[in-house]
């Protein structure tokens, strides 16, 4: 599983407010274009986000969908990515010194056919992308964060 972690400068709760808000989710994960809808339970067991990936005109409608969530601590989700399958992504909160918070992001194929790659293979493409993902998600909540 790609394991990539980040420090920001928000606390926990800002950093869920974030992850909370499903219109926000293009703007932070990397691959992800426009939103169509969000659930209104969002983030919920069992609700799911309405989204679309790749650039236009090859754009692709697809879901995901919370498989566990802990407010302000962990969110769970199964994001769907086809053709190529499913991943299983957890991003869990851990508070750090000064009001900061250390965020991790776990991901790897869960079906499909990316689980015929290698994890060798799938998990440098994984990090990068992931690392991106995580300083889009710091700025938006440390600018949440510093407008107080």
């Amino acid at each position: 599983m790609a394991t990539n972690t980040r420090v920001m400068k928000a606390t926990p709760d800002q950093v869920w407010d974030v992850l909370a808000d499903g219109w926000l989710y293009p703007l932070w994960v990397v691959g992800a274009s426009r939103m169509r809808e969000v659930d209104t339970d969002w983030p919920t067991v069992g609700s799911q986000l309405h989204h679309s990936v790749g650039s236009w005109p090859l754009l692709i409608d697809d879901t995901t969908e919370v498989a566990e969530s802990a407010p302000g601590r962990s969110l769970a989700l199964r994001a769907r990515a086809w053709p190529t399958g499913a991943a299983g992504v957890r991003i869990t909160l851990e508070p750090a010194d000064d009001g900061h918070t250390r965020v991790v992001i776990e991901e790897d194929a869960i079906s499909g056919p990316a689980l015929l790659v290698p994890r060798l293979l799938r998990d440098p493409g994984l990090k990068w992308r992931n690392v991106e993902s995580l300083r889009r998600l710091a700025y938006l909540a440390e600018r949440r964060s510093a407008r107080g």
